[in-house]
């Protein structure tokens, strides 16, 4: 139509038996239309309900070690976090301490970075903590973005 007065855009929406809507307000002179504004928010909140849908979202899985964790339990807890990380979605490895565990930290740096190398081919350490805190070294993984 052009650029209208606002009075002239109200007549003809009024003869239509519509209404007038303002679609972009940032703009200078504002953009409206002639529209049933029933059906407009209803298909609105249609395309918001569609994106919502197809969003995906990433998780934040946990996997808790302790530093004596033996092959086997190393090798299956290994097994879950890949496949946490091969479904899109974050992983927290979590080594617990207890009692006299706490005299010989290194042995569970070893055991969380034995965790860290095996994952390096599929994931990207997000966060590393840097020294113990509380009774336990945290670590995120994110899977790497193949796409």
């Amino acid at each position: 139509m052009g650029i209208v007065s606002l009075d002239k855009a109200r007549e003809m929406a009024d003869q239509a038996e519509l209404d007038l809507v303002e679609v972009a307000d940032r703009a200078r002179p504002p953009v409206v239309k002639i529209m049933d504004w029933g059906r407009y928010r209803y298909e609105q909140q249609k395309k918001a309900k569609e994106a919502r849908k197809n969003q995906q979202t990433q998780e934040t899985k946990e996997i808790q070690l302790r530093p004596r964790t033996d092959d086997h339990d190393f090798q299956t807890k290994l097994k879950r976090a890949r496949r946490f990380l091969e479904d899109g979605n974050a992983v927290r490895v979590v080594l617990r301490f207890r009692g006299r565990e706490l005299r010989r930290p290194e042995v569970g740096v070893e055991t969380l970075e034995r965790m860290l190398e095996s994952t390096k081919d599929i994931a990207q350490v997000e966060q590393l903590s840097k020294r113990i805190e509380g009774r336990r070294l945290v670590a995120r993984l994110e899977p790497l973005n193949t796409g």
